[in-house]
């Protein structure tokens, strides 16, 4: 099983590069002419052209790029005069500690939401987090920092608007960013439970004369959390491409305010060495996903033994 992840890990990756590759050459802009500034001349236009490999065939551009993947070379950033790749490690980490704080904060409080409507289903507690819970998928990320913001920062003064530097700082953007994943970990808490609840070990448990929560949290509860800690490693990696949006609210200086700006300034090495660095993190965070379930789950390892 272990193998076949790691195959499939490698047509993903395979996937995700050549479709970074395609959609570079299809974005408008020429990288050249920006690197240059509007006075260069036709001649330096073409000696750079040359230099990025633009004038090549787009096989042999491919060919090159795949190389040079392999080895996360994507050349320098002509914006930052560093190595793109570089350029992306420097603002990792910033991702990273927002995107595992949000989860943090999905994880505790869909949890706590998901046990305490899952223990009672369709009771007035129950409809309420799946109101609560629903909502919070709706609403765009972006207009929930920007209405935070204007609560916390502006009218309440209690946390910064924007910025990193200090703990306050990363309350907003990753509580913004863990709402939608609140709602999921919650709901498919909440489902799980509600079927556990049905099963004939809890009646046994109820039979021994357990308290209510004694059954929910000693029994049913680690019944119940096989799909939900496989969706968390699932949702872990969407969180790293999902703060693209919150990052540029918050001025949060992650992979997102980086892209943006890459994006705008047709600095395509940053873009493409950012999305392939995302790209390989989720793939691993799947793989990790799948082991964890198999690990939780006697059935999934009895089938791949078979």
């Amino acid at each position: 099983m272990i193998a076949r992840r790691l195959l499939l890990g490698v047509f993903v990756m395979w996937g995700c590069v050549t479709l970074i590759f395609v959609i570079v050459r299809l974005a408008p802009g020429d990288q050249a002419t920006l690197s240059l500034g509007p006075d260069a001349t036709a001649d330096e236009i073409e000696a750079a052209r040359e230099r990025f490999g633009v004038n090549d065939p787009l096989l042999l551009q491919y060919v090159s790029y795949i190389g040079r993947a392999l080895r996360f070379d994507f050349g320098d950033s002509y914006r930052l005069g560093q190595p793109a790749m570089e350029a992306v490690l420097d603002r990792f980490p910033a991702t990273i500690q927002l995107a595992l704080s949000a989860m943090a904060i999905a994880v505790v409080v869909g949890l706590i939401l998901g046990c305490v409507a899952g223990g009672r289903p369709n009771g007035l507690v129950d409809r309420v987090v799946s109101g609560v819970s629903i909502s919070l998928q709706s609403f765009p990320t972006f207009w929930v920092g920007i209405m935070l913001i204007l609560l916390f920062a502006l009218n309440l003064r209690v946390l910064p608007s924007a910025g990193s530097g200090s703990l306050s700082h990363l309350v907003l953007p990753a509580v913004t960013l863990s709402l939608p994943q609140v709602a999921i970990v919650a709901r498919l808490t909440r489902s799980s439970l509600a079927e556990s609840m049905q099963d004939a070990y809890v009646q046994t448990a109820r039979s021994k004369g357990l308290t209510e929560p004694q059954v929910l949290l000693g029994h049913v509860l680690k019944n119940s959390l096989i799909p939900v800690v496989t969706i968390i490693g699932l949702q872990t990696g969407v969180l790293l491409g999902g703060s693209v949006v919150v990052e540029n609210v918050f001025a949060w200086p992650g992979l997102g305010s980086l892209i943006v700006d890459s994006v705008s300034a047709r600095d395509y090495s940053v873009v493409q060495a950012a999305a392939l660095l995302i790209a390989a993190v989720v793939v691993v965070l799947n793989l990790l996903a799948d082991l964890t379930y198999a690990r939780l789950d006697p059935r999934i390892r009895v089938e791949a033994k078979a």
